[in-house]
This record gives structure tokens, sequence and C-alpha cells, in this order.
């Protein structure tokens, strides 16, 4: 399935944020606007303040990661194996995990 364009937003095949889709003009990325707001819970007006974004980037990002679920799948998909190679890597041990 192609990319669903959403003014304001720039595709992850264009981004140069490790091919992540952002708000334009930032590094704010769909990614991150989504879990501040649908899973953490704040909102879009919190988000937009906090990071001197208008409140209409916050929706666009929103609508971007709701028409494009293949995309963000993907994107998520990465995070978490560049989140193991990291864990992989690591010497370090969280306390309490021995």
């Amino acid at each position: 399935m192609s990319t669903v364009e959403v003014g304001g937003i720039v595709p992850g095949e264009e981004s140069d944020i490790h091919d992540k889709p952002h708000i334009e003009g930032s590094r704010i990325t769909v990614q991150y606007v989504h879990s501040r707001v649908e899973e953490r819970g704040l909102r879009p007006e919190t988000v937009a303040d906090r990071h001197n974004l208008d409140l209409a980037d916050v929706y666009a990002a929103l609508a971007y990661y709701h028409r494009n679920p293949e995309e963000m799948r993907r994107v998520a998909e990465q995070r978490a194996r560049r989140l193991q190679v990291a864990e992989e890597r690591t010497t370090l041990t969280p306390l309490g995990r021995d």
C-alpha cells in the first residue's frame, strides 16, 4: 500500500530522521506525537505547547499515523529491533536484575 500524504508531514521515505515520518520543520516524529497523545493521554494542546508546535501539526501527525498503518507498523518494528540491538550491546544491567 502506498503512503497517504498529509500536509505538513514529511513521509518516512523522504525523512532524514531514521526514515521516520516527522512534522515538517521540526524533528518531532509522528510516532512521538502518537505516543504522547494516544498512549500517554496528553491533550493535543499540551503536546503542541510543550514542543512549540501549531495544534494543526499535532492533528496532522495523528492523521498521518492512522492513514498509514503499514508504514507506522514498520517504524515500530524498526524501533523494536534497534532497542534489542542496543540492549544486547550494553554491559549495564538494570538494578534488581542479576
